[in-house]
C-alpha cells in the first residue's frame, strides 16, 4: 500500500481513499475514479452490495476495503474509524457522501425516518468528519469532500429535514475550511442537483415532478467532484448549467418564493395523491 499522497507509476496522485455511501450512485463513481487513479480504497455502505462494489474494484496492485455498516449508529462510526487507522497509513482523501431523505409533511411523516435522515445526514458526518480531520491534521495533509446538494440552498417543502440537512452540511464544510486553513487539510463541499441515483426511490419521492425530470449522471457529478477535491476548492456545483443557475438564485431570491417553487417540485404529482398532505414516510 502506498503512502499517502504519493505519485503512481503514472504521476497520477494516489495514496488511501475513503467513501461512504459506495455501493450505488454518486459514491460508487467516486470510488471508480478513485480506484482509477491509482488509490488503495475504503469504501462503506449499509447494504451487502459494498462487497460486490469492493470485488469489480479490486486490482493486482489496489486494496479495497469493503465495511457495510450503517453510520447512523456511532458505535458504526468508530468501526469504520477503526477499520481505517488498521490500513496503517494516512487518508489522503475521503468523501462523505452517505446520506438519505424522507418525503411527506413534517407532521405526518414517521418520526423515525426523519430522525434517522438527522443522524444520517448530519450526525454520523460531522462524527466521522472529526476523527477523519484529527488523523489528517497530525499528518500535516488530507483532502475532505462533503456532498452537500443544491437542494440545501433554500428551503425544501415536504423534504424539509433532508434539505436543512444539506444546508447544515455546506455551512460546516465552509466553517471547517477556514478553521483549518492553515493545517495542509483542505475541505471542499459538493452540491449536485438532480442526479440519476436509488435517492428518489429510496426516499419514496419517484411520483414528484424533480423525480420525473432531467437528472445528472453519477459519474459526471463525481468527476466535477473529484476535480475540485484535488484542486483544493472551497465548493463546487455539479453536474448541468441549471444547476448553477439554481445556485445562484438562490442568493437573491427571498426565502418564501424560493419555498414555493421548491415546494413544486417535491410535491407528488400521481392521480392517487395530487399533493403530500397526506403523506406518511
Amino acid at each position: 500500500m502506498q503512502s499517502s499522497g504519493s505519485p503512481n507509476a503514472s504521476g497520477s496522485p494516489s495514496g488511501l481513499a475513503l467513501v461512504t455511501g459506495a455501493s450505488t450512485g454518486i459514491g460508487r463513481a467516486f470510488a471508480q475514479i478513485f480506484a482509477d487513479k491509482g488509490f488503495d480504497l475504503v469504501i462503506v455502505a449499509d447494504e451487502p452490495e459494498i462487497h460486490d462494489a469492493a470485488a469489480a474494484l479490486r486490482a493486482e496492485d489496489r486494496t479495497v476495503v469493503a465495511v457495510e455498516a450503517d453510520l447512523a449508529e456511532p458505535a458504526e462510526v468508530e468501526r469504520l474509524h477503526r477499520t481505517v487507522r488498521e490500513q496503517r497509513v494516512p487518508v489522503a482523501a475521503a468523501v462523505l457522501n452517505a446520506g438519505i431523505g424522507a418525503h411527506g409533511r413534517f407532521d405526518r411523516i414517521d418520526l423515525d425516518a426523519d430522525l434517522k435522515v438527522i443522524d444520517l445526514n448530519v450526525r454520523s458526518t460531522v462524527h466521522l468528519a472529526t476523527l477523519l480531520t484529527r488523523d489528517m491534521v497530525a499528518a500535516g495533509e488530507g483532502r475532505l469532500l462533503f456532498v452537500a446538494s443544491i437542494a440545501g440552498k433554500a428551503p425544501g417543502p415536504l423534504h424539509a429535514t433532508y434539505a436543512a440537512s444539506k444546508a447544515f452540511i455546506h455551512s460546516f464544510a465552509e466553517a471547517a475550511r477556514h478553521e483549518l486553513a492553515d493545517t495542509g487539510v483542505t475541505v471542499t463541499s459538493l452540491l449536485p442537483g438532480p442526479t440519476d441515483t436509488a435517492f428518489f426511490e429510496r426516499a419514496d419521492m419517484e411520483d414528484t415532478k424533480v423525480a420525473r425530470g432531467p437528472k445528472d449522471s453519477p459519474m459526471d457529478v463525481a468527476r466535477d467532484g473529484y476535480r475540485a477535491l484535488m484542486d483544493g476548492k472551497d465548493q463546487v456545483v455539479a453536474g448541468s448549467r441549471v444547476n448553477a443557475a439554481m445556485a445562484a438564485a438562490s442568493g437573491v431570491v427571498p426565502d418564501r418564493l424560493a419555498t414555493a417553487l421548491a415546494a413544486r417540485e417535491t410535491r407528488t404529482q400521481g392521480p392517487d395523491r395530487p399533493d403530500d398532505e397526506g403523506a406518511t414516510r
